[in-house]
Order: C-alpha cells, then structure tokens, then sequence
C-alpha cells in the first residue's frame, strides 16, 4: 500500500496532458457522456475511494463516503485520507450529496447504491450528480462475465478518461501488469489448482465470494479456484453444506468488522463439522483485509498473498 500511496504522490506533482472533451464511457449498462471532467467528487468506500487516490484525483474530490472504521483504516491510507471531508460513514443520503455540491458519485450497486433505493444513477441525474458504477457490482443489475483483474483495469481506464488523466490511468495499469507479471513463477509451480473457499462472515451460514465477485479473479489469477464460482452472485450466503461437499483445500478469510479473522479462523477449526475439510484439517489459511478483497488498487498486492500461501499449501 504504501508504494501505491508514494505513486499517487508523485501523480499530484505529474504534468497533466490535456484530453479532449466530451468522452463516453460505459458504466453498467448505461453509457454516460461527460463534457468536462468532474470538479465536486464523492467515492464511497476505501476501495473505490483508493482507485480515486491513485488516479491523483484528490484535488477533484469533495469527500467520501461509506468508510466506517469496520473496514479496517490503515495508517498510510488514514494519512492520504487526512483532511478529504467524510461526509458520510454509511451509505448516503441524497441531501449528503446535494450538501457537499457534487458532480460527480463514483459507487457501485451494494457499494453506495441500491436497486430500488434513493441513491441511484436515474435518482442523482436531475440534480445533476452523474454517476459510474464500480464494474463488479453490475452483475446486480445486468449480465455480465465472471469476474476478472480486467474489470479492475477498465474502472481505471473509465475514471482515467471521466477525469482527463488517461495517461495516469494507463501508467497504473501498466504498473501492476509487471507486477503479476514477477508472480507467475509462483503460481507455475502448483500441480492443480487448489479448490479454495473465501470466508467473509457469519456463522449459521456463511457469506462468501461467488462467480461475479473480486476474490473469484484474485483466487485464479494466483493459480487457484473458487469452489463457489458457480454461484451466479457475486457476494451471498451459501449453506455449509455445499462448502463441505466441496471440500475446500485453502480457505481464505476476509478481515473487517467486529470479528476478527482470528476469531473467524477459531471457529472454522472449533467446529466439530468442518474437521475433515482438508483447508481445517492442514490448518491451511490465508487472511485479505476487506480493502485488499474487493475491487481496488490492492488486487494486485492479494494475488501475490495468495499466490503464496497456495504455493505453501501445496508442499
């Protein structure tokens, strides 16, 4: 994190190249024109909010939103964020928006927009607050492929085009592409694919990663498998039955709220019913903060994480 915080850094000192207006991008299922680059921005959650960062959009910004301390604020990020107003540690209202001025909502469905609710592309439009939608999350409102790293770059690409700053966009992409690139060595050394289960929360039955979220393209781009990607959803619960029929070999837990990984680890290996999944049996567990799970500059960082520990599952 904190070389991509050093990067956003050096961005706001860059040279700007000026990018001609207007531009279209697609969020969703909508294709949205922009004349000009927002002035008067709103993210909502630390991930979204970090891929405005490392942009160097700052400057653009008016605040955030969504980001409540379940999710796991770290120091260099608490520092970046130093004087961004937090409008909101929820969701949103629409007179939260309308309060700040802004332009412009950078959010996805589950991530600061509801089907159906107040905050919406159509509800925001008449104020004139245009809205892109965070590409993991369409899959709530339209069909779309499993997930990939290829939706977290083309978020970039929208925002780098929506702002003017392509070339940022393109330097960044570029950047983490060498970054997986160094990790293949680590993935090629596994004989299958390990069958991983993604652990998020709760305990009658579980909440996990499913074909459209972000960990489904973390877990194979470090050469392994979501034994969920079938599940047409991309975060939703599951019985404990279907994860025990799959037999998961790592399972990897995602950290946020009030309990804690260690205790989520605790209870998987507590539990009497999970003794003979072969992930409890050899104890082979592997932890991504929330930030480093979903959609966001820390991708790149998680599948090196878990190009590891699958690696070491494997010996």
């Amino acid at each position: 994190m904190t070389r991509h915080l050093i990067f956003f850094a050096l961005f706001l000192t860059a040279p700007i190249a000026v990018q001609a207006f207007p531009v279209t991008v697609q969020s969703c299922n909508r294709a949205v024109t922009f004349v000009a680059p927002p002035e008067r921005a709103v993210s909502n959650d630390v991930n979204l909010t970090e891929m405005m960062l490392e942009l160097g959009l700052r400057d653009r910004m008016v605040g955030h939103t969504g980001i409540s301390d379940a999710r796991g604020i770290d120091a260099p990020l608490r520092a970046a964020l130093d004087g961004l107003p937090d409008l909101s540690p929820q969701y949103p209202g629409r007179e939260v928006l309308l309060g700040a001025g802004a332009d412009f909502y950078f959010a996805g469905w589950n991530y600061g927009l509801q089907v159906g609710g107040e905050i919406t592309p159509d509800t925001l439009a008449p104020f004139g607050i245009a809205v892109y939608e965070l590409i993991e999350s369409c899959a709530h409102v339209m069909e779309k492929p499993k997930a990939s790293l290829g939706d977290l770059y083309t978020d970039i690409r929208n925002l780098g085009a929506i702002f003017g700053v392509s070339e940022r966009a393109e330097a960044l992409i570029a950047g983490w592409q060498s970054e997986l690139a160094d990790l293949a060595p680590e993935s090629h050394i596994l004989a299958e694919p390990p069958r991983v289960f993604v652990y998020d929360s709760g305990e009658d039955m579980p909440f996990t990663a499913g074909r459209y979220a972000m960990p489904t393209a973390l877990i194979e781009a470090a050469g392994g498998v979501n034994v969920m990607e079938d599940i047409g959803r991309s975060w939703g619960t599951v019985g404990w039955e279907e994860v025990i029929a799959r037999d998961p070999e790592v399972i990897l837990i995602v950290d946020y709220g009030e309990v804690t990984a260690a205790q989520k680890r605790d209870f998987l290996l507590s539990n009497p019913a999970f003794a003979d999944l072969t992930a409890v049996r050899e104890e082979n567990f592997v932890t991504l903060d929330y930030v480093a799970a979903t959609p966001g500059p820390r991708n790149i960082g998680a599948v090196g994480v878990l190009a590891r520990a699958f690696a070491e599952a494997a010996r």
